[in-house]
């Protein structure tokens, strides 16, 4: 599902997909559930998209090209509306139902639904055996959480054979409590159920085709799995729980984003790591050279490809593609989104427009900068001693005109934003 408005992600999904944002410096969002289905030896995949749908739809387009010999695909659905369907999506579950047409005619036993905005390596098959096995209707996949982020999500209660008895979406204050199960019942430590005593949906789901098919034709007011359709079956169906032990974060909002990228350079081993020849994840090839390092110190930090770093010290960041970095410049815990092309210049990292252009700030950044906790979205102009530092420790600060946001203290500069030589934020 890649559907929605992503409004927890903004500022990057102001011009993309929630799906289509950058993740460790050279993937997107997509190709986490698009690479585990690969591994899983799924390969007829659709994603349902809505809004600014456009570069998650080039992506696609250009990473997932299978063979003429084969009949896999990932297939980008649109919205659309149509003569019985003027609306667009106006939910998960309603998303699927405008397609239910399509759907109807595939040869398959079960379907599997995905989020396009998790990080995680799942291998589906397992849960789609546990499935079949259980004889379940409906399968979710769940992780056992805490209180912090539990009223943002699903929670439910299970019986002794894993079926789902109750559901609540994102219950607060005596919902919330009414929650809690003892989840030592799941395999938890003692220590770990106290810190985690619910239980909660990864909006991950195995439905049997039939089942699915009935639910959206029976139920055409309800447009929601989580909100409507899966409460809803949990009282007619057998509906079951599959419990994940892996690393699972949901990357949804502007924090759980950049703590998920920037944790990714933790050493020597981190919650989650593209390193697997078992189950790697795969993205778009762009054929760019390696990076090129003059003079720079890196410690625990991630450098993508087709990056000019010169004379700079980086420190606990993510630095994406054809990012680049000039003298004197200081990253600490930075996410740099990198760029999408090149912008003429010389071997000796100077750029022709500086003398032809004067006062115009080329992509990337200037020297002499200090960024610290912040994101820099693609094609960013940093100007020369530019402290991107959060100086009054602000939380939320609206300031597009200015072009950068602040959420949770973390500084976010806009896609394609101009900040000038000397600024200080």
């Amino acid at each position: 599902m890649g559907g929605g408005a992503g409004t927890r992600l903004y500022p990057l999904t102001k011009v993309r997909a929630k799906p289509a944002v950058s993740l460790a410096g050279m993937y997107r969002l997509i190709d986490i559930p698009v690479s585990n289905c690969l591994n899983s030896d799924i390969f007829k995949i659709y994603v349902l998209t809505q809004f600014n749908s456009a570069s998650l739809n080039r992506h696609i387009s250009k990473a997932y090209n299978f063979s003429t010999f084969s009949d896999g695909f990932v297939e980008v659905l649109a919205a659309q509306q149509t003569p019985d369907s003027p609306s667009w999506f106006e939910g998960t579950a309603d998303a699927v139902r405008k397609y239910l047409w399509m759907f109807e005619e595939a040869d398959v036993d079960e379907f599997i639904i995905l989020s396009g905005d998790h990080l995680y390596r799942m291998d589906y098959r397992d849960y789609v055996m546990k499935h079949r096995e259980s004889g379940a209707d409906v399968t979710l996949s769940v992780v056992p959480i805490g209180y912090k982020t539990a009223s943002s999500f699903g929670l439910m209660k299970v019986d002794e054979n894993n079926r789902i008895v109750d559901f609540s979406e994102k219950p607060k204050g005596e919902a919330l409590e009414a929650m809690k199960v003892d989840t030592t019942a799941m395999g938890l430590s003692p220590e770990e159920a106290k810190d985690k005593p619910f239980i909660a949906s990864m909006g991950i789901y195995v439905f049997k085709k039939q089942v699915l098919i009935d639910l959206l034709k029976n139920n055409p007011e309800q447009t929601d799995f989580g909100k409507e359709i899966i409460p809803a079956s949990s009282r007619d169906y057998n509906v079951q729980a599959y419990l994940f032990k892996g690393y699972w974060e949901d990357i949804g909002t502007i924090e759980a984003f950049y703590n998920a990228n920037i944790a990714l350079t933790k050493q020597p081993d981190p919650a989650f790591s593209f390193y697997s020849e078992d189950a790697p994840i795969y993205t778009r090839s762009r054929y760019l050279p390696p990076s090129k390092i003059k003079d720079s110190q890196i410690t625990e930090s991630i450098i993508s490809e087709g990056c000019i770093l010169k004379k700079c010290r980086i420190h606990n960041s993510v630095v994406g593609l054809r990012q680049r970095i000039h003298a004197g410049c200081e990253i600490d815990s930075a996410l740099l989104i990198g760029a999408d092309y090149y912008e003429e210049m010389h071997e000796n990292g100077e750029f022709p427009l500086a003398a032809n252009q004067p006062g115009k700030i080329p992509i990337g950044i200037g020297s002499g900068s200090v960024i610290r906790k912040a994101i820099i979205d693609k094609n960013a102009r940093i100007g020369k001693n530019v402290q991107i530092i959060n100086k009054d420790g602000v939380e939320e600060a609206e300031r597009e005109d200015e072009g950068y946001y602040i959420r949770s203290g973390i500084v976010v500069v806009l896609k394609n934003a101009t900040i000038p030589d000397g600024t200080i934020i």
